[in-house]
Order: structure tokens, then C-alpha cells, then sequence
């Protein structure tokens, strides 16, 4: 909240205190409504998403409430008090002056002080024994509840109340007994989750970036808040010398940019030397960042991280493997600015000491940028990678998203649960990273590798015949295809016993092979309303260039009627492959391939 808070103030010059915020903001309750709450504290889960969803909340007390009711024991409320909330459920009170007290959790205890309440309402309990009754459920001490219940009984009885009721509410409350919790604490959550909320919601680039600033030590959480940005549209650009700071910032284009301190090998002192430097003017090349800068606090290994990160990528005509690139004499590029820039300041140092030279007389000549090609996109990516721990400036599975999408029936993220998944054929594809091929103690190969793709990384063991058939496509920075099957556990002879579920490999293949092995049809989906003779002429021009074995199909559809009607196409039969596919986007048509 406090690094938002003043990002907003270095941005917009707005001063926020966030103690007087309104607590009747549409803009949050419309977040949480919608479930949109990844960063929100306290409310991020899927589940907490879910059923705020539901509820819709419209005011304060209702965030209290869930918070409270989200955990185990209380959860199986959750319908009912939505459903409440929503009218689609009434609201009862056991005793018509319990509705002062539960009015606004729908009838529903929810809270340790709605007992204590209660109790004195109904049943003349003084606070000490109101607090003794709070302490009794808190701490789950049953014996004194069941001391206490008698008390409750005859105090309600002698109010007029049936003892039938009465021995009713209890037994709710002992129930509530296994998961009370007081509204203070709830309270106190709910409003940090409220002032959060608010924040993403009135300014979420700023809100996002803080939130990435402090998860900047865990990759994963990185990432995760990454694809949140994605979400929101807001664009996450990677380090720059120009606009980054030590954390996560945001720029005049209201995109988030990586902050340096998040670049491995690139201290606070080489960070904040680069923003002295730039605060008169911009860096326009690297010669200009050497000059300027404390060369003592940002050695050569700032640098090379600094290149590899894409920090200097704002520098024209200069690409990241010109700068580790050397001209045959074993000495890089950064190496030599570095060296120039030192020596720059050098001279301009004993020129300001001089009766006879002028520091603006300072003449030294740059060293030549030496030629060379990009470094291939995997390279470069991987290499970013390495020093930011997640790819920023694109994915290597950027070009097999059609391949991903068609063939592929679940992402990597759901072998997390492989209980779930037993019997079941998946088809994954992904990125080979870390590879071991090992020998067993019976002196049989198997192997340990991670694959990646756009969702997570998942550590895989392969052994047997399997290893066997498929070793050689173990091998790092591999595209491949899996088929595999999740199947229950080894059965222990001796205890009988069912050991974790085991993954069994039906087959492996080139990612950049299915296209071609696995289509068998193409279909393409056209509106009827958009269809005219230009159209269906450069669509017969197109499939014309492409014959092949694999069948066409053509599937019409009308929106505002749901008429859909598919059609073979019996004259032409087409050869599917990563041209033609690329053909098909470029004229923005929609398609299926099975």
C-alpha cells in the first residue's frame, strides 16, 4: 500500500491517505463483484473469487463477513448467506429480537461477538460471562460450555423464551463453537483487503507494480502477477538504463517497467548511480552512460546482466550480442565502453585539477561497435531468462501457439493435482529445460527433465522401456509433444497400501511436427453476415496453392439467429502446415484444425 501510495505521488502528484478513503467506492465493490481480486489481500483465491462472485457485495460488512466465513467449518455457510444476501433464500430469526444483532449477516451467526450479544439479550449474561462464553468457543474448552449451557437455558427461559428454542440456538452455537472467530480481526483484514482493492481499481499499473516490487525475491510470484497485468491489458516492458528504477515502476505510457534491482548480478549501488546520472538528461548511447556514472559501483558484471535483461536495448542500432561480441581480440564490447568511460572521467578529472585545460576540452575517441548478427531469438531469450528469471520481451513458445491450442488438452499447471487426473490421456506441450540422464543402482538409464510452457514448469522422471524408446528427445531447449497417462500408484505388496500416482509416457514428438502429423481437417468459420464474392474468390485463391491430403471444411454461422451450418468441401483437400496457417491469420480468418 505504502509503495503504491507513492508511485501515485511521483506519477499523478495526488496524495492519498488511505486511512480516509471512502469505504462506499463502486469502482471496488465493482471488483470484487467481479471477482477480479489476484493481489487483493486476503481474497485472492480461487474459491474466495468464486463466491464473490456470487454474492455481488455492495458494502463493507459483507467483506468482513467473508472473511470470516472463508475457512474450514464455516465455508458450508457460504451458500446460504449468499443466497440470502442475493433474496433468493428468506432470512429467519429463531427470536425476533436476535435480528438486531444478526441483521447484517443475514441471520447467519457469524461472529464471536454476535454470541456474546446474544447472550446478555437473551439470557441476562453478564459481560464477564458473555467473554467467558466468547473464550469457551475461541479456545474450543467444551467442558465449560457445557457448564455455561444450563446458565444460557433457565437466564432465557425466565425472559419468556421456549426452552426449546433456546436448546436450539445452542446447539447452532456449539456447532459455531468449531470455527468462531471475532469480527475485530476480521474487521481489520477486510479494510487492509478494502484499501488494496481500492488501489487496483483506481489505479491499477501503479497498484500492480508495487505488488510486483514486493514479491521481486520470488520468481513464481513474479509471474503469476504478470499474467494479472496480462489480464488488465496493462503491458509489463523489461529493464531499461532510461526509466527503470530500483523496483517496479510506472512509465508515461502507463506500463509497468521492470525494475533493475529484480536483474541478478546488478546491485543497489549500480542502480542508483544509473539514476544520478540520467536525472539532467537521458543516456543516448552506451559511451554516454560510461561517462557519466560512478564506474566504481557498477563493475562489468552489472553490465553483462544489464545486456543480457535487454536494459540497454533503448540504445539505437546497437543489439544485445554486439555488445558481448568481441573484434578478435578477446576483449567485448562493454568491456572497451567501460574501459572508454573510465578513462574519460580520468582525463576530465586532471583537466578540472589543470591552470591550462578546460574540461569541456575533453576529446576521446569511441570505440568502434563491432558487427555482428542478433543472437537467435531462443538464445536470447533463455539468456534473459538467466538473470530475471522469467522471459520478459516474448515466450520461446510464442510460434506454436496454434500447434498449443489445437492439439493440446490441458496446460502444465494441472499435473499439480495428479489425484484428479487418474485414467486420463493428456496431451502437453512445451519447451525441454534441465535434462539429467542417470544410471540406477541395477545399472538401467532414466532420466529427470522439466518442461515449460506459458502456465508453469513440471519436474518429470521417465524410466524403463519408456526411457529407452524416447531418450532422445531429452535434450535441452527441445519443442516436443507428449502423450501421457496419469495412473494410480504402485500397490504395496506388504501393506497394501497405494502409493502417489505415477505419469506413463504413450508418446513424444517434435512440437513443430504436429501440425502436419496430427491435422486431419481444417475448418474455417465464417460469418455470413461479413461473406461477400471478394471474399470467398481470395479464400479459393488461397486453399489453391495449398492441395494436399487433409480435408476441408466450411463452417457458416449467423449470431443474432445461432444458425450454424458446416459444409465439406468436396473439390479441394489441402496440405496443412505452419505457411498456410500463417496465411489464414493474415487474412484474419477464423479456424479449427482436428
Amino acid at each position: 500500500i505504502k509503495d503504491t501510495v507513492k508511485l501515485i505521488k511521483y506519477k499523478h502528484d495526488i496524495d492519498i491517505d488511505i486511512d480516509s478513503i471512502p469505504l462506499d467506492d463502486t469502482k471496488t465493490y465493482e471488483l470484487f463483484q467481479k471477482g477480479e481480486t489476484v493481489g487483493v489481500f486476503q481474497y485472492e483465491s480461487a474459491g474466495m473469487q468464486k463466491y464473490l462472485r456470487d454474492l455481488k457485495p455492495t458494502v463493507f460488512e459483507d467483506l468482513i463477513a467473508m472473511n470470516a466465513l472463508y475457512r474450514p467449518g464455516p465455508l458450508e455457510y457460504i451458500p446460504s448467506f449468499v443466497n440470502r444476501k442475493n433474496g433468493k433464500e428468506d432470512i429467519t430469526y429463531d427470536i425476533p429480537i436476535m435480528e438486531e444483532s444478526l441483521k447484517e449477516t443475514y441471520g447467519i451467526t457469524v461472529y464471536q461477538e454476535q454470541v456474546m450479544q446474544l447472550s446478555q439479550k437473551l439470557a441476562n449474561f453478564s459481560k464477564g460471562d458473555a467473554d467467558l462464553l466468547r473464550k469457551a468457543m475461541g479456545k474450543k474448552i467444551f467442558d465449560l460450555l457445557s457448564k455455561l449451557k444450563p446458565k444460557f437455558l433457565d437466564g432465557g427461559e425466565s425472559n419468556g423464551f421456549e426452552r426449546e428454542i433456546l436448546e436450539k440456538i445452542w446447539k447452532d452455537w456449539e456447532a459455531f463453537a468449531s470455527y468462531a472467530f471475532n469480527k475485530s480481526h476480521s474487521t481489520c483484514y477486510a479494510l487492509i483487503a478494502y484499501q488494496t482493492a481500492y488501489l487496483k481499481s483506481h489505479y491499477p499499473a501503479e497498484y500492480m507494480a508495487a505488488v510486483l516490487s514486493n514479491n521481486m525475491n520470488d520468481i513464481k510470484q513474479v509471474s503469476f502477477f504478470m499474467e494479472e497485468c496480462k489480464r488488465m491489458s496493462i503491458k509489463v516492458l523489461g529493464p531499461d538504463v532510461n526509466e527503470s528504477f530500483y523496483k517496479f515502476t510506472v512509465n508515461d505510457n502507463n506500463a509497468i517497467r521492470f525494475g533493475m534491482g529484480a536483474v541478478k548480478g546488478v546491485g543497489s549501488g549500480a542502480v542508483k548511480t544509473i539514476i544520478e546520472g540520467r536525472k539532467e538528461k537521458r543516456y543516448n548511447s552506451i559511451f554516454d552512460l560510461t561517462k557519466t556514472i560512478d564506474l566504481r559501483s557498477a563493475n562489468k558484471k552489472a553490465f553483462d546482466s544489464l545486456v543480457y535483461a535487454g536494459g540497454f536495448d533503448s540504445f539505437e542500432g546497437v543489439n544485445r550480442a554486439q555488445y558481448l561480441q568481441d573484434n578478435g581480440d578477446g576483449i567485448t564490447f562493454i568491456e572497451k565502453a567501460l574501459k572508454f568511460g573510465s578513462k574519460f572521467q580520468e582525463n576530465k578529472n586532471s583537466a578540472q585539477v589543470s591552470l591550462f585545460e578546460n574540461s569541456d576540452e575533453v576529446q576521446l575517441q569511441e570505440p568502434n561497435i563491432p558487427h555482428c548478427d542478433p543472437w537467435p531469438n531462443l538464445e536470447e531469450l533463455k539468456l534473459e531468462k538467466e538473470v530475471v528469471g522469467i522471459y520478459i520481451s516474448g515466450h520461446p513458445l510464442d510460434d506454436y501457439k496454434t500447434p498449443l491450442k489445437h492439439f493440446c488438452n490441458a496446460p502444465l499447471d494441472v499435473l499439480k493435482d495428479l489425484n484428479s487426473l487418474i485414467n486420463k490421456e493428456l496431451r502437453i506441450g512445451g519447451i525441454i529445460g534441465e535434462v539429467e540422464h542417470r544410471i540406477s543402482k541395477n545399472g538401467k538409464g532414466w532420466a529427470r527433465f522439466t518442461v515449460e510452457d506459458f502456465t508453469d514448469s513440471y519436474d518429470f522422471r521417465i524410466f524403463g522401456e519408456e526411457y529407452l524408446k524416447f531418450k532422445h528427445f531429452l535434450f535441452e531447449s527441445n519443442f516436443i509433444y507428449l502423450r501421457l497417462i496419469v495412473k494410480e500408484g504402485w500397490r504395496n505388496r506388504d501393506t497394501g497400501k497405494t502409493g502417489d500416482p505415477r505419469i506413463s509416457f504413450l508418446s513424444f514428438q517434435q512440437l513443430q511436427d504436429t501440425l502436419e502429423n496430427n491435422s486431419k481437417k481444417l475448418t474455417i468459420q465464417l460469418s455470413i453476415n461479413e461473406l461477400d464474392d471478394s471474399q470467398l474468390k481470395d479464400i479459393k485463391t488461397l486453399f489453391k496453392k495449398y492441395k494436399g491430403k487433409n480435408q476441408l471444411e466450411f463452417s457458416f454461422f449467423e449470431n443474432n439467429e445461432k444458425i450454424k451450418l458446416t459444409m465439406l468441401s468436396e473439390n479441394f483437400k489441402v496440405s496443412i502446415n505452419e505457411e498456410l496457417i500463417s496465411k489464414i491469420k493474415e487474412k484474419n480468418l477464423h479456424f479449427k484444425l482436428s
